[in-house]
């Protein structure tokens, strides 16, 4: 496996399942080699996106319809769809790897007419999934290309890790750092890094990483991904509440209270919403110089779920996303950093600001990166220059 020295942070993007479920015209990834090159015309270099091993364990080449968990959010697609893993998959990560972006593996465990994320019945059969997806790529030559793998997105959230409740009950403590969810990362880590030691592994998660980890947490991941926003730090859980919203996902009269209340809401007092988030990144700062792990956020940093729609204007997420990532830069402590979770072609009023892009990209790449961030753990690969 060909590495690369990561010699400064990367700027990287969220391209979840849209880039393989948003394909038809105008859909923005129906030219997936156009959109890469859009991607680094602003300044990326490094993307994440779900590379379903649920759907390549039965089957890479066989088609699948997509059952959408959400049909008012602009990632993926608002309804059903069919999708060919491979060799889609291996085309977009040749494509990256031709204009010098690195790729981060995650995945949501998407919904589909067999319902292929519910067999997942261990840590070892999740592990052996995504064992599959990387002999693969080995096959093909393409781990050169890979950044890490984010075992499961946002672990153990219901709708993403559906399987892990399943296998567990619906209990209360289902959360990321409880003991069954650790031992579960810790047994699918180990099991993976048996077969490719060389690929850092995490799960990533909502919110800061936990004040004080245990050694098998730490065993675990080679680095935190945490998803950081003002709307989930438990400081500013007051804002959802304020303009009613509640991760509709299938009912417009969310999004139109975001409409309503949303940017009134931060207008009326922004230090207070920004002080929460600048508060939120330094206390996943200090966990990641408290333990050595070099963090990556790929989803930040001011509102969850946004998309273009009548009365909804972009100046005040990104005026938000830009407190967010040039905080998170001057901290020196992360590998990989997002200006948002909208940054893709299908979010247009973000998008078409390329200059937006280019500034908070530059900042991200002239940040510091501590030799130890790196020295620690597995997390000394990244994309090859152009």
């Amino acid at each position: 496996m060909a590495r690369f020295e990561l010699s400064k942070p990367l700027a990287i993007a969220m391209w979840d399942f849209s880039w393989l479920e948003r394909r038809w015209p105008g859909a923005g990834y129906e030219d997936p080699g156009a959109a890469l090159d859009e991607l680094a015309e602003r300044g990326y270099d490094a993307v994440r996106i779900d590379a379903y091993p649920h759907f390549h364990a039965h089957g890479p080449t066989t088609p699948r319809t997509v059952v959408p968990v959400w049909n008012q959010q602009t990632w993926g697609s608002p309804a059903k769809t069919t999708v060919q893993l491979q060799p889609a998959l291996s085309e977009f990560i040749r494509a990256c790897r031709d204009r010098g972006i690195a790729v981060g593996l995650s995945s949501w465990y998407q919904n589909d007419l067999d319902d292929l994320k519910r067999i997942i019945p261990s840590p070892e059969a999740h592990a052996r999934q995504w064992i599959g997806v990387l002999d693969d790529l080995a096959e093909q030559d393409l781990l050169d290309t890979l950044l890490y793998v984010d075992l499961c997105n946002e672990w153990p959230v219901k709708n993403w890790a559906l399987f892990f409740h399943l296998a567990h009950g619906d209990r209360d403590d289902n959360k990321f750092a409880a003991p069954h969810s650790v031992a579960w990362m810790a047994q699918a880590t180990d099991l993976l890094r048996q077969h490719y030691p060389n690929i850092p592994l995490s799960f990533s998660n909502v919110g800061k990483p936990p004040a004080e980890p245990t050694d098998e947490l730490l065993t675990a991941l080679d680095f935190y991904e945490p998803h950081l926003w003002v709307a989930t730090a438990p400081a500013g859980q007051g804002f959802y509440g304020a303009i009613d919203y509640s991760f509709q996902l299938h009912d417009p009269v969310g999004f139109e209270n975001v409409v309503a209340r949303a940017e009134k809401l931060y207008r009326a007092d922004p230090a207070h919403w920004q002080k929460i988030l600048t508060d939120e990144i330094d206390g996943a700062a200090e966990a990641s110089r408290v333990t050595g792990k070099p963090l990556i956020t790929t989803e930040c940093w001011g509102i969850v779920d946004y998309k273009d729609w009548p009365g909804l204007n972009w100046d005040w997420v990104k005026e938000l996303c830009v407190v967010g990532t040039k905080h998170a830069a001057s901290t020196g402590r992360w590998a990989a950093i997002a200006t948002s979770n909208f940054c893709g072609p299908q979010f247009v009023g973000m998008w078409r600001d390329i200059d937006w892009h280019r500034e908070l990209t530059n900042t991200i790449h002239n940040a510091s990166l501590p030799e130890e961030a790196v020295a620690a753990t597995r997390l000394d690969a990244a994309a090859a220059q152009p």
